[in-house]
């Protein structure tokens, strides 16, 4: 499900569950379990990587379907958890995208200090809307902190996932790297992050997050709304159109 190597006080995490690595409730607290065991080990840095030509596909929409509104309620809390555990990690972390990085995948980069994506035909972006599914307070105010509100919006209400040089262009990733020096690049920028102070780069990483929970808490209420709205026959309804339109064709 996740591979660790730990290489010069760098820890490596290759996510590997299936293809795609799509999001559920095992790799979600998987995700969770390596960061706290992260934060507490002598390493210095993560790097978050994928396999083959998959970053992370976001959520698994077929468990999702196949589950029903109760995994859908188990799941929505795990994944915030994931979230958090890697947006709130108290050293730096590095995601290394090898590929597709779409909807949760996308996030899960973003909660990361420095993104590097690979050349070539991988696409990032963030679909929910088009899969009909609302976006959760915590991952919607994850990326308003990485994008401008225009280029948010825009992602958002078309839905549209794009190649390398836009996503740098709209700040969805910070570099590009050319293919078979990811990871080196991932390990080159690892180490001058880890060149920072710990402490202070632990309490300066701190107050990046601050505001992204502080709006997270304030949504509480609206983000009730988007849960009940994950578990509605209707949106079930719409992840299977989705699905027979896209994946399954």
């Amino acid at each position: 499900m996740i591979q660790r190597d730990d290489r010069d006080g760098i820890r490596i995490l290759r996510l590997t569950h299936g293809k795609v690595s799509a999001i559920d409730i095992e790799l979600g607290q998987a995700i969770a379990r390596e960061m706290a065991d992260a934060a507490a080990a002598p390493v210095k840095a993560v790097i978050i990587t994928g396999t083959g030509s998959s970053f992370s596909a976001g959520v698994d929409l077929f468990r999702i379907v196949k589950d029903g509104p109760e995994y859908g309620r188990r799941f929505l809390p795990v994944l915030d958890q994931l979230l958090r555990s890697v947006l709130t990690l108290p050293k730096p972390t590095v995601a290394a995208i090898n590929g597709h990085a779409i909807a949760g995948g996308c996030i899960l980069a973003a909660c990361c200090d420095h993104r590097i994506m690979v050349e070539g035909a991988g696409r990032i972006g963030i679909p929910e809307l088009i899969v009909g599914v609302a976006f959760p307070a915590l991952p919607l105010q994850i990326m308003a902190a990485r994008l401008t509100d225009a280029a948010l919006r825009d992602l958002v209400f078309t839905g549209r996932t794009v190649q390398i040089d836009e996503a740098k262009t709209l700040g969805l990733i910070d570099e590009r790297c050319p293919a078979g020096m990811l990871l080196d690049r991932a390990m080159e920028k690892a180490q001058q992050l880890c060149s920072i102070a710990a402490g202070a780069f632990a309490l300066t990483k701190e107050a990046f997050c601050a505001p992204i929970l502080a709006r997270t808490a304030q949504l509480a209420d609206h983000n009730a709304l988007v849960v009940d709205a994950w578990t509605q026959q209707h949106t079930y309804d719409l992840i299977r159109s989705y699905l027979d339109r896209t994946i399954k064709k």
